[in-house]
């Protein structure tokens, strides 16, 4: 997230770092679900455990890779919080997140092709009810939380922090930690490890809503500016 207008690069060219960033983000995240599970011999823990960590891996390298032209947001959430605090120009939230969706969905059809699998199909991996949705507002609190106090304090240290966090917070929230709209909508069209009945993708959204909004409020009040001199590098989830 940047506060510092303004920016180095167009909007045409940081929507394609959003679009390319989100689609090898999904790709991994597919990737590696597929990958686990089909090494893991039905251990499903062993499974979860490739998943985080190569998802906590291309979040550092994705971030510090297109994090200097777009901000490397590649979630909705960090985008409209971003917004919010005057980061991002409200007119350019709907060009990247239109960016962050398609190429969500690029990197479902890149994971498919690559393990021989239909290009979409929808998920049948249920993950209903309230303790979900509130695991999402509590993941998604927490990487708004992470990313709002490292840019005042470290900034250069946002995306380890971000990738500690998912890759905790995969394992201490019943959801695994989507914590990222786009991500939600692309993995429901997945029926594989890391995939989301479509039916449940709703709720996870509007609870990665309010988490945002929680934390982006709180942090707002316990710091109420960012420093003048804001870095155009941070963020972001899977």
């Amino acid at each position: 997230m940047s506060q510092a207008p303004p920016h180095r690069f167009n909007l045409g060219r940081r929507a394609v770092a959003e679009a390319v960033g989100t689609a090898l983000l999904l790709a991994t995240v597919i990737g590696s679900g597929v990958m686990g599970e089909r090494l893991a011999g039905g251990n499903v823990a062993v499974a979860l455990l490739a998943n985080t960590l190569a998802t906590g891996a291309v979040l550092v390298a994705l971030i510090l890779t297109f994090g200097p032209i777009s901000g490397g947001h590649f979630n909705p959430a960090v985008t409209l919080a971003d917004a919010w605090q005057g980061g991002l120009g409200w007119h350019d939230v709907l060009p990247y997140i239109g960016a962050q969706l398609v190429g969500a969905f690029v990197g479902v059809a890149a994971a498919h092709v690559m393990f021989e699998l239909p290009l979409y199909f929808a998920s049948q991996h249920a993950r209903p009810g309230s303790a979900q949705m509130f695991s999402e507002f509590v993941a998604t609190f927490g990487l708004l939380a992470v990313i709002w106090g490292c840019v005042r304090a470290r900034p250069s240290m946002v995306p380890f922090a971000v990738a500690a966090y998912i890759t905790a917070a995969y394992w201490f929230t019943a959801s695994t930690s989507f914590a990222n709209p786009a991500v939600t909508l692309a993995r429901a069209a997945s029926d594989t490890f890391a995939g989301i009945r479509p039916s449940d993708a709703p709720g996870f959204i509007v609870a990665q809503l309010f988490g945002a909004a929680a934390a982006t409020g709180l942090f707002r009040w316990l710091v109420p500016a960012l420093p003048k001199s804001a870095p155009d590098v941070v963020v972001r989830s899977r």
